[in-house]
């Protein structure tokens, strides 16, 4: 027997040796460096991708690494070149000690790598620290490597809090370095923000896009334990994810009987529990889910039915009946569509079928790839005809992972979500992006109920919250001091944050609320704010591994029309004229159709809608800037500015607004303390007493022009 063993411990080590003999080959790495690189890739199982452990490095070369654990050094010595200084940041000691070394190597012309504190949120003093990296290694002309180590911090030496990083004895390892880059410029400021966007591309670079909805929520169950409580809905439901995905696989096999592969199927459900139960059952029977707006009306969901082809709707009767939609549920039946309730399915499971869920909850129903069709979402139509966008797998993986380069999240927080699921925002924000990185997620069933959601916060203490301007003024109008001082950030998008916004929740509740931009076609965050990347009156910095392009407007001096590519894009449209037939971009960029100008740090700031300006006399005049102005004016009312031809100056500007009276030559005085320019003065003033909207909340532009085009005469 000991003979035996022997034998096996010698035949390992035999292996070893050899292995490590053939990865040394004729590069830069040693055999010892061989010897520890073999046996990491045989104890955590490293991948690696971006660079090669056997390339010749020459300097000056700075390799940055935000450390998530002690294990990071011990990882990166064997596959880095074995002249490399190793230069710890942490503590001020330290700092000092590590930055005269830096100097020192940088010099003389060698190679560095530079441990940072683990946070893309990262510190005014990280970012100072940065700022004095930068200023040296772009003084030396160094080649700027980034890398980051995935995994190591679920490990026992993990730099994060074991609250913020459940631990794991051998965790999968992922190493990725973003391409090489050099510093330009030589303010502070831009030379942290180029080391930090390195840094951050690195860590997007380690994340596994290739997986489909139900793959990733699989992975993220075996990350942050079957066990853990990740769901919990506003009637009391709470799922951990062994059972939630056991919920899935129970349904999966039911859709997977009703329906065949790759169809869509409807979901009309309300912020809970079973609306993603449902969801992610979708994605594992390999069909699609669409999600139906219900506050849309009869005629637009029965549009949205026939654009996407969609001939099932899974539904709640309970839903139904509380919402009052009995007359939708006849308009859908008309149509030809087949309504099933959740709450039959339920009541028809038997125990064995729960018994092989139980067992099988690890496994899809049927296998789907990656950049398969698995979200349908219907755009809200606020200036045309609603469309259905198309998006994979990879792109709302992407998006998510985008987002988590950006702002930090971890075990440790809780958001609380009252946007709906069938609108982008809630979607990515509230339920793929929680429920992939770990982070509690408490849905609520609508964004309305101002006088509730306030006093049930201070219940739930989330830490993240999503909403619009609107919302949060009505939900701090409604709080009681306390109710949202567990919140640390707020992401606010859809309408622009008003200062007063920003300051009403930083001094009653200590909340940070950042600003975000996005749309359904990048599923959705296109840009976002941060602790660390905020800029009032912007939206953010685009989201890393996106790329842009501005294309110049007649009539606008100052930026232009915004241009998108990245993997975060849909797959393409669904239109009318051909149900359920993808009709995919002409190339890999989007026209937003937005106008933004961009500065010198990569703020972006939002113009407006290019279809929402008005041309006068030559010169290009923003509609939602007009009603910004109006609003500051009369803010307890409703506006909407419109335009109309004009047969002199080719357009004329129009509002429309429920307040009484609305003076001209009221916003004509004011217009001048606002700074407007004589053009953005409208021609025409409309009373109504109700602006139209659309379900999701937004104005609705082409019920408000027919509104009142027969009552202007131009």
């Amino acid at each position: 027997m000991e003979n035996a063993i022997f034998a096996v411990v010698g035949a390992a080590i035999l292996v070893w040796l050899i292995t490590a003999f053939r990865e040394k080959g004729a590069g830069g790495i040693t055999y010892v460096q061989a010897l520890k690189f073999t046996l990491l890739k045989f104890v955590f199982g490293i991948r690696h991708s971006g660079f090669d452990p056997k390339a010749e490095w020459k300097g000056p070369v700075v390799f940055i690494v935000l450390a998530q654990s002690s294990l990071d050094r011990a990882i990166l010595k064997p596959f880095l070149p074995a002249q490399t200084f190793h230069v710890e940041t942490e503590g001020e000691d330290a700092t000092a000690q590590a930055m005269t070394l830096f100097k020192s190597v940088m010099a003389g012309h060698g190679i560095t790598c530079v441990y940072l504190p683990p946070q893309v949120e990262a510190s005014p003093e990280t970012m100072g620290l940065l700022a004095e990296i930068g200023a040296v290694a772009r003084e030396a002309s160094a080649r700027i490597v980034p890398i980051f180590i995935r995994g190591t911090r679920f490990s026992l030496f993990s730099h994060w809090k074991q609250a913020q990083a459940p631990r794991s004895l051998l965790p999968q390892v992922v190493m990725a370095a973003a391409p090489e880059f050099q510093l330009s410029g030589t303010s502070g400021q831009h030379l942290a923000d180029q080391l930090l966007d390195g840094a951050a591309n690195a860590k997007f670079r380690s994340v596994n896009l290739r997986q489909s909805l139900f793959e990733a929520l699989v992975a993220a169950a075996k990350l942050y334990g079957p066990s853990r409580e990740i769901l919990e809905d506003a009637l009391g439901a709470r799922l951990s994810y062994r059972k939630l995905l056991i919920g899935v696989r129970v349904l999966a096999k039911r859709i997977e009987a009703m329906s065949k592969r790759g169809e869509a199927i409807g979901i009309l459900l309300p912020n809970s529990t079973g609306v993603v139960v449902g969801m992610f059952a979708v994605a594992s029977a390999g069909r699609v889910a669409a999600m139906l707006n219900y506050t849309a009306g009869p005629a637009a969901i029965v549009s949205a039915l026939g654009t996407g082809n969609i001939s099932t709707v899974l539904t709640s009767k309970g839903f139904i009946e509380k919402a009052d939609l009995g007359g939708l549920i006849e308009k859908m039946k008309e149509s030809g569509a087949k309504i099933v309730h959740v709450e039959e399915l339920r009541e028809s499971i038997g125990f064995m079928e729960k018994f092989r869920a139980f067992l099988l909850w690890r496994r899809a129903v049927a296998k789907s790839k990656p950049d398969d069709p698995a979200i349908v979402l219907f755009t809200s139509g606020s200036e045309g005809t609603p469309k259905g966008v198309v998006l994979s797998a990879n792109s709302l993986v992407a998006n998510a992972a985008q987002v988590d380069c950006r702002i930090d999240f971890s075990s440790e927080d809780t958001l609380f979500n009252v946007l709906p699921l069938f609108h982008s925002f809630g979607l990515l924000g509230g339920a793929f992006l929680p429920i992939y990185y770990g982070v509690r997620l408490f849905l609520y069933p609508s964004p309305l109920h101002y006088k509730l959601i306030p006093s049930l916060a201070r219940k739930v203490a989330p830490t993240f919250m999503f909403g619009t301007d609107t919302f949060l003024n009505g939900y701090a109008r409604a709080a009681k001091d306390g109710d949202f001082d567990s919140l640390r950030m707020i992401v606010a998008g859809a309408e622009a944050v008003k200062p007063e916004t920003r300051k009403m929740y930083r001094d009653r509740f200590d909340a940070l609320v950042v600003e975000g931009y996005g749309m359904t076609e990048a599923s959705p965050v296109v840009a976002v704010n941060s602790a660390t990347f905020s800029k009032d009156g912007s939206v953010g910095r685009l989201l890393t591994g996106m790329e842009m392009r501005i294309e110049p407007v007649e009539g606008i001096a100052e930026g232009g029309r915004l241009f998108i590519a990245g993997p975060n894009l849909m797959l393409g449209y669904l239109l009318g004229d051909k149900p359920g037939v993808v009709q995919p971009l002409a190339s890999k960029w989007h026209d937003t159709g937005d106008i933004v100008s961009i500065d010198e740090r990569g703020f972006i700031s939002i113009k407006g809608r290019a279809k929402r300006f008005a041309k006068i006399a030559g010169e290009m005049i923003s509609l939602g800037a007009v009603e910004m102005m109006v609003k500051q004016l009369w803010p307890e009312a409703n506006h909407a500015a419109i335009s109309l031809p004009d047969k002199r100056r080719g357009e004329r500007i129009v509002l429309v607004t429920t307040q009484l009276p609305a003076r001209k030559d009221e916003l004509i005085a004011y217009s001048k303390r606002f700074g407007a320019t004589e053009m953005m003065i409208p021609d025409d003033i409309v009373n109504v007493p109700e602006i139209p909207v659309l379900g999701s909340g937004k104005v609705d532009y082409t019920a408000t022009t027919a509104l009142v085009a027969g009552t202007v005469v131009v």
